[in-house]
């Protein structure tokens, strides 16, 4: 029997393309710093994996801006580097500083040595997560999945944590591409596999997020980051072609077109980018996500629901998921979050008032 629209969370409508009365909202980093019920729950489990990793606690922190905001999307509280020791890459997430590689990929016998990611082995806690969440949630919301780019991931591993200039792995891409495409076809592969088990495991939609390819130059996006994004999704759609896949990448105004390629079905657009001109540089196939400033929740409440109705005019009614550009950012107000999912939810309205 058929699925009734009812039977279908909004977010969900909106990632097949559906024109509703408005879009569905989530941010990005909605569980997280900015939150007091966070910052307490971090006391108790100072360790990033520990809050990330044992199930119990991450589906609390996920259930955390649930249960304050009830946004149309909740999240897996994860990190992109999540499935990098099932590979056989040793890593630990440093409070404040991101992940660290205990020993980065620099050579070609580490690209051989590199295991086929068992997820079930490896991530088990990833499944016991999901299903709670959509348990948890029912048809109220979307649960969403998160995964890393090939890219990203791969200069995580080779840079050995966050860099301002990503000269190791672009010295690699640009002196030993050979190895470094290796890497890349290993990396995309257990991607394809770490988002095939979140689907299977209740994930309606799939974030990728290649937060460093905006540090490409485009042939270099061309060579490096899109060809792996492309071999990610191309593996995904083959098993699971009715799941919504969302493409990031920061800092990615040059690069829209090119991720338009990648073959999801919605861009992420930050906020470098006028979401009309977004619109018009990606075609009236690709849906958006996007793409208020996070910034703006900073400003006063009146600014905020100008910039949000603005975003969401030029969005058009079809095809967008209201969202910020990037994550929200750790000192935000927590009633300027509260504010932002509130607007959203009244935009039919305030549209119909509003010039």
């Amino acid at each position: 029997m058929a699925e009734s629209t009812q039977d279908v969370p909004r977010l969900l409508r909106a990632a097949r393309g559906e024109a509703l009365d408005r879009p569905p909202v989530w941010m990005m980093r909605q569980a997280g710093r900015y939150m007091k019920a966070y910052r307490d729950l971090r006391e108790k489990y100072p360790s990033f994996r520990e809050r990330s990793e044992i199930p119990e606690v991450a589906i609390e922190v996920s259930l955390q801006p649930w249960r304050a905001f009830q946004p149309d999307g909740v999240i897996l509280f994860s990190d992109i580097v999540t499935p990098l020791p099932g590979m056989g890459i040793k890593m630990d997430i440093a409070e404040g500083k991101g992940p660290i590689i205990e020993d980065p990929i620099r050579t070609w016998e580490q690209v051989h040595a590199l295991k086929t990611l068992e997820p079930e082995q490896s991530l088990p806690f990833i499944r016991q997560i999901l299903q709670t969440l959509r348990q948890e949630v029912g048809n109220q919301s979307t649960v969403l999945g998160f995964v890393g780019a090939p890219w990203t991931l791969a200069a995580y591993a080779i840079e050995g944590k966050g860099s301002k200039n990503y000269s190791i792995i672009k010295g690699m891409a640009f002196s030993e591409p050979s190895m470094l495409h290796g890497f890349l076809e290993k990396i995309a592969d257990a991607i394809a596999i770490y988002m095939r088990y979140q689907i299977d495991s209740g994930a309606q939609v799939v974030q990728m997020f290649d937060s460093w390819a905006g540090q490409l130059s485009p042939i270099d996006f061309e060579t490096f980051a899109l060809p792996y994004q492309q071999r990610v999704v191309r593996q995904v759609k083959e098993t699971h072609p009715d799941t919504p896949l969302i493409l990031l990448a920061s800092g990615s105004a040059g690069l829209l077109e090119r991720m338009a390629q990648s073959g999801v079905d919605i861009i992420s657009v930050d906020w470098t980018v006028d979401m009309a001109d977004a619109r018009r540089r990606l075609g009236p196939k690709l849906h958006v996500q996007g793409n208020m400033d996070p910034g703006v929740l900073f400003g006063s409440q009146p600014f905020i629901r100008d910039r949000i109705l603005d975003t969401i005019r030029k969005a058009g009614n079809s095809g967008h998921i209201m969202n910020l550009g990037h994550g929200i950012l750790p000192n935000t107000p927590e009633e300027n979050a509260a504010f932002f999912f509130e607007t959203v939810k009244q935009a039919d309205q305030l549209l119909a008032v509003t010039p």
